[in-house]
């Protein structure tokens, strides 16, 4: 951007732009604790369907905990994608990192009990027959309608889960690792299937079915709206196209969108969208990439490094070409302050949704900024941040060099701003840039409830 167009921008605010969403952290809590209800419902159908006078019989007991088992299990299911639904109520308050960390933690989950309940079932039904659990599993299959169709997702849903595995993950493309995703899908509507066509708690329980089905119906609903409808509805609307591309620095190009309304996206400074190039080969899978400033005058724009197949096909993508987004998303934002004073910190690419919050800040925010990079050409908008700092009296502090020359620890963290502990540090940068100022922040004093960043590495 040149020195004309900075001052332009600094002194032209956007009008009529769409503020986002506030968070509603109330809302949120809410929720979860409506999803606790859930897990307490599904538990209680199955007691409710079960005669407990007769677990005391040959097998029953291990029958009915693997019943137990079965349906815990499957509304586990349920959580783990409506985490990744990008429910708006929930990634305003917790941001889609954490969401994922959530959804990574809790997978594993449902798998150890969709197990139990197969060996289980398998287990209690031998020992009521009185034969073998492998002769018994093999009556389970080839007799027992749905249950072929339960093991199917099983399997899928193990293929999911270890793939998701970070060493296995680093293996794999995106697109293969994306693909894997998409079966879960399938995983669960076969889990479904068969749960309503052999669970004990729905079989001649319309009931029990109906609330059942109400819940993994609703489920899917979220899903389509906010994974499928919501993006394809922003996108019609704004129709955003690749206006030009331009060299920001090695390997950093900024990619200027238009479209129609832009200014209306409801987008704070620091977060960021799923964009999805609509050109053969790229079409069907998005990344994320932060805004590196407000949109306004019917464009907007995003600054990527090259560093995958994505972004450098990003970088060479051809002026006209049209775009699809999903978003915005993202808590890094202005919402997040506690008070009125902030320490922004980015490195690398990192530095462009930092730029993007500067710009927003509320009026009397008293800022530091500091920029890191190796070398004065990876100071990515470089003439951008030092005129937005000097515009909001911020204190800026470029930092060039190698890591051992320019270090960031505690010590040098106090030197450059004495009172980091009493503000809010948001950073923005590689994984281990991030954790490593976030453990700096906090060791200076600052609170961990105020240190506030964004994982990109899903």
């Amino acid at each position: 951007m040149t020195e004309h167009a900075i001052a332009a921008e600094l002194h032209v605010r956007p009008r009529g732009r769409r503020a986002a969403a506030r968070p509603n952290p109330a809302l949120a809590n809410a929720m979860a604790s409506l999803a606790g209800a859930g897990l307490g419902l599904t538990l209680l159908l199955t007691i409710s369907t079960e005669r407990l006078s007769s677990l005391g019989n040959r097998g029953e007991l291990v029958v009915f905990l693997g019943r137990l088992a079965g349906m815990a299990g499957a509304y586990a299911m349920i959580v783990l994608v409506l985490l990744v639904a990008r429910l708006p109520v929930i990634e305003r308050v917790a941001g889609q990192d954490r969401l994922v960390a959530w959804h990574r933690r809790l997978g594993p989950w449902p798998l150890y009990l969709v197990a139990a309940h197969g060996v289980l079932i398998t287990l209690g039904y031998a020992a009521q027959a009185r034969t073998g659990a492998a002769a018994e599993l093999w009556t389970l299959l080839t007799t027992y309608p749905g249950v072929l169709a339960g093991t199917a997702a099983f399997g899928l849903l193990i293929g999911a889960g270890v793939s998701s595995y970070r060493r296995i993950r680093r293996r794999l493309a995106y697109e293969t690792w994306w693909a894997v995703h998409l079966y879960t899908y399938l995983a669960l509507f076969l889990a479904f299937s068969h749960q309503v066509a052999n669970g004990q708690p729905f079989v001649g329980h319309p009931v029990a079915r109906a609330i059942w089905t109400a819940m993994w119906v609703g489920a899917a609903a979220a899903i389509l709206a906010y994974r499928v409808g919501v993006p394809l509805v922003r996108t019609l609307v704004h129709r955003p196209v690749v206006e030009s591309v331009q060299c920001d620095g090695p390997d950093v190009v900024s990619i200027i969108v238009r479209g129609r309304a832009l200014d209306r996206l409801p987008v704070s400074g620091g977060q960021f969208l799923q964009w999805r190039v609509l050109r053969r080969a790229l079409w069907w899978h998005a990344h994320p990439y932060s805004l590196s400033s407000l949109p306004r005058n019917g464009r907007l724009r995003l600054t990527v490094k090259a560093v995958g197949d994505h972004s450098r096909a990003l970088a060479r993508v051809a002026p006209g070409t049209r775009l699809a987004i999903e978003g915005p998303y993202g808590a890094f934002t202005r919402d997040a302050l506690r008070g009125d004073r902030v320490l922004l910190v980015g490195a690398g690419v990192g530095i462009t949704p930092v730029r993007a919050l500067l710009e927003d800040l509320p009026a009397g925010v008293d800022a530091d900024v500091i920029v890191r990079a190796s070398s004065d050409r990876e100071l990515v908008l470089r003439d951008e941040i030092r005129a937005w700092s000097q515009r909001r009296g911020a204190r800026l502090h470029e930092l060039v060099g190698p890591r051992a020359q320019v270090p960031l620890h505690r010590d040098a963290l106090l030197a450059l701003v004495p009172d980091v502990a009493v503000g809010d540090v948001y950073v923005c940068g590689p994984d281990g840039f991030m954790t490593r100022i976030a453990h700096s922040a906090v060791s200076a004093g600052a609170d961990p409830a105020r240190v506030h960043f964004e994982r990109f590495e899903f």
